[in-house]
């Protein structure tokens, strides 16, 4: 799944740490990661080492770079639930990042007023937005069209697309069927709703979903669409139904409302502007809130005309800008700050 992003935006790695196993643990994939990085480390010597999100990996890139007493920079910092087990395991993974880390690019003020209250100097901090909303502006720009058959059957016979995602630790197994039980009471009820659901490769994920939605009646499971796709997925869906946390940010740009199959989310700006609304995994209240918005164009439209707080498309150029001034070149960036909804042709 990480190929097809590295492919898609050209890039080629100096290198591949090869620790995927098949149903892997925790340990086994922090263990590994220790291990590959220590080795790139020594090899590289970076003046920085810059880790992204919220995966064992980033935690595990900060630990590493620590004990080589090498510099962090943490892209996407400062976001939290409070709750030490939700989600899991990246809500501890992004404290124990925040505690190594030397520079802090956090996507909100809200993001950056939690590093406060944890103690985080506020000279290390430094508002950038969020980077995925640089790579969906430009994944827009691009001139290439998305020529998959679901979105021509879509347009074809002018369904209304509920796009699904679910794949994290704490919704497998019995959270995920009841989101499967949702999902098949949902496409009873409403005969020109299409549900599609790109499958995760983790086997955990597919145990529970396959045998549940294959072979229904306007239910398409796919194999993994790579993030070019996804985005132009996210353009002609109607509704999105997620446990993602980057999807969050992504399809309230392009004005699509979102509920969260969780219980809590490290993104409340997006519960503060009304883009997202967490729903949880019961049945009863995914079905409720999905028809509400499929019936009730007022309350669709208040949510998708809400204002995007999570980025202008600059998160990127001020991330470089804070690591040229942390290196003696150039003037600190100016923060970011939400001002006005973003159109995308």
């Amino acid at each position: 799944m990480l190929d097809q992003v590295l492919e898609l935006f050209l890039i080629r790695p100096d290198h591949d740490l090869n620790i995927i196993g098949p149903r892997q643990s925790l340990a086994q994939i922090t263990a590994r990661a220790v291990k590959g990085l220590d080795a790139v480390l020594l090899h590289e010597k970076p003046d920085f080492v810059v880790v992204q999100g919220d995966t064992s990996t980033t935690f595990v890139g900060a630990l590493t770079a620590f004990y080589h007493k090498i510099p962090v920079a943490h892209v996407e910092a400062g976001l939290r639930t409070r709750q030490k087990f939700y989600p899991f395991p990246e809500e501890i993974n992004r404290h124990l990042t925040s505690v190594l880390a030397d520079a802090h690019f956090a996507p909100t003020a809200e993001s950056r007023d939690n590093l406060l209250r944890e103690g985080v100097c506020g000279e290390k901090i430094w508002i950038t937005g969020n980077s995925v909303i640089d790579a969906l502006q430009d994944v827009l720009r691009w001139s290439k069209t998305c020529d998959h058959p679901v979105l021509a059957r879509v347009a074809s016979e002018r369904l209304r697309m509920v796009l699904v995602t679910s794949h994290r630790r704490e919704n497998q197994g019995a959270p995920q069927q009841r989101i499967c039980d949702a999902l098949l009471r949902l496409v009873d009820r409403f005969p020109d709703v299409l549900v599609v659901f790109p499958v995760h490769l983790s086997p955990a994920v597919r145990d529970t979903i396959l045998p549940r939605l294959q072979q229904r009646d306007r239910i398409i499971l796919l194999e993994p669409i790579d993030y070019f796709e996804t985005v132009h997925f996210m353009k002609s869906c109607y509704l999105v139904l997620t446990d993602s946390g980057g999807i969050q940010e992504e399809a309230p740009a392009l004005g699509k409302p979102v509920l969260v199959l969780r219980d809590a989310t490290e993104r409340p700006e997006g519960l503060a502007a009304g883009t997202v609304r967490l729903v949880g995994t019961e049945p009863e209240v995914i079905l409720e809130v999905a028809s509400e918005l499929l019936r009730n164009p007022k309350e669709y439209q208040r949510m998708s005309e809400a204002v995007n707080p999570y980025g202008d498309g600059q998160a990127c150029t001020r991330i470089i800008q804070a690591l040229e001034y942390l290196a003696g070149r150039g003037e600190s960036p100016q923060p970011f700050t939400p001002s006005q909804k973003c159109e995308y042709s």
